[in-house]
């Protein structure tokens, strides 16, 4: 069943629309999203994943099939195809998706001639934002057009860092691209929340990590850490959130706490 299909009936809502962003890959934003999002929906909330990473991790980890696919997020952003007419269900309670496949790799350079090409996606989700409580963009790991596109059409910004060396490497870049975005064209953005991610409370190095970022970014890290835990990468391969795999691993609880503060700031 597509979402044409559920949609009718879903209450107006003031939705948190939050990319999941950070220029380096292999911090956990898709893990992130996946799962928070899966943790989101057990409490009853309305959630929308739009994959905007053209390797489609978000996709995968909610077990949707991208050969199957015959349309995607590549389609909304270039061919103007209605966002409705593309979100799917996943596996999880209250979760939908706008699904990514390899072809949006090419949208970078396609986009460059587009009209108002930073805000494709803002423009894309307007007819469908009400109708979700939290919207999460699972960001490319770069700062080109997608990202761009992700950070106007989003109103804050989670950011998941892994607690190793060089953490906060690159993050100053992120920051001024923030900055930017929020001077010229979306001056309502703001950072939702910082997630310490692939802690390992055995190494010295992994607390050092988390106490350099509080002392950075303050309050806005949140308290919930993310371990790391063997479910947690083994629940993507089954195309399955951790808290439908293995709902007692250290990593579905942790999520489930991350949600909680999540609905608590708002």
């Amino acid at each position: 069943m597509n979402y044409t299909e559920v949609k009718r009936g879903l209450p107006q809502r003031n939705p948190r629309v939050c990319a999941v962003i950070n220029q380096k890959g292999g911090v956990g934003k898709s893990t992130t999203v996946v799962n928070l999002s899966a943790c989101l929906g057990d409490g009853k909330k309305k959630v929308l994943v739009i994959d905007f990473d053209p390797q489609g991790n978000a996709t995968s980890g909610f077990g949707v099939e991208k050969e199957n696919l015959e349309q995607d997020i590549y389609d909304v952003i270039l061919h103007d195809v209605p966002i409705e007419e593309v979100i799917q269900e996943t596996c999880a309670s209250n979760v939908f998706i706008v699904p990514a496949t390899i072809q949006l790799a090419t949208a970078e350079i396609e986009l460059v001639s587009a009209m108002a090409r930073e805000s494709i996606l803002k423009d894309a989700i307007q007819s469908i934002r009400e109708q979700f409580d939290y919207i999460f963009i699972d960001c490319p790991p770069s700062l080109g057009l997608l990202t761009i596109n992700a950070l106007v059409a989003a109103d804050s910004l989670i950011i998941p860092i892994q607690c190793e060396y060089y953490a906060l490497e690159g993050v100053a870049k992120l920051l001024e691209s923030m900055q930017m975005v929020k001077r010229r064209m979306n001056p309502e953005l703001e950072i939702f929340g910082v997630v310490m991610t692939m802690y390992d409370s055995r190494t010295t190095l992994s607390k050092q990590v988390v106490d350099e970022v509080r002392d950075y970014f303050g309050k806005k890290v949140f308290k919930t850490v993310i371990p790391r835990n063997v479910k947690l990468s083994e629940a993507p391969s089954h195309g399955l959130p951790v808290s439908m795999y293995a709902r007692v691993s250290k990593g579905a609880l942790a999520y489930s706490n991350l949600a909680k503060e999540v609905v608590i700031r708002g």
